[in-house]
């Protein structure tokens, strides 16, 4: 049987780089079928798939949230926890140039310069994620503790039902 190939991403060398113990695993990407598609074709629950969401403040600089692929991000406590006054996403175009992934495999590790990271607070309580690994249609699954020990993310409590 042949081993799936993968290609070489910035993530995925990240990932490596820091000795860090993941599964990478691949389903089909649909475009714009977000973690609901991913989750179904994995058989996962929706909320163990992290979507990585890249926003800006009001002075257009550039923050990641991690938020569970079931939940929204409220900008209003997003902008209040952190000081500010308004936090909004990015066009997709400038969030690519951010972090140097397309939209629908951007990945919180390996990019291109870094930013800020926040964590949705009650990821950090599961027992495994999965997480773009920078390429559409590759998820890395591991434990929150791996993703805290290479990011080290702030955490915040900003999660909205959809």
């Amino acid at each position: 049987m042949s081993k799936e190939k993968f290609p070489a991403t910035p993530a995925i060398r990240a990932l490596k780089r820091h000795d860090a113990g993941f599964l990478l695993r691949s389903y089909k990407y649909i475009d714009r079928g977000g973690t609901r598609a991913s989750a179904q074709e994995l058989g996962v629950d929706e909320h163990m798939v992290i979507k990585t969401l890249v926003m800006e403040d009001e002075n257009t600089s550039p923050l990641i949230v991690l938020m569970h692929g079931d939940r929204d991000v409220s900008t209003k406590s997003l902008a209040r926890n952190l000081g500010l006054k308004m936090v909004i996403p990015c066009d997709p175009r400038v969030a690519e140039r951010h972090t140097g992934y397309k939209v629908g495999g951007t990945s919180p590790f390996g990019t291109r310069k870094p930013l800020p990271i926040y964590v949705e607070e009650t990821i950090l309580s599961l027992p495994m994620i999965l997480i773009n690994a920078g390429h559409r249609g590759i998820l890395a699954e591991m434990t929150p503790a791996e993703l805290v020990r290479i990011l080290r993310p702030t955490p915040v409590n900003v999660a909205i039902e959809r």
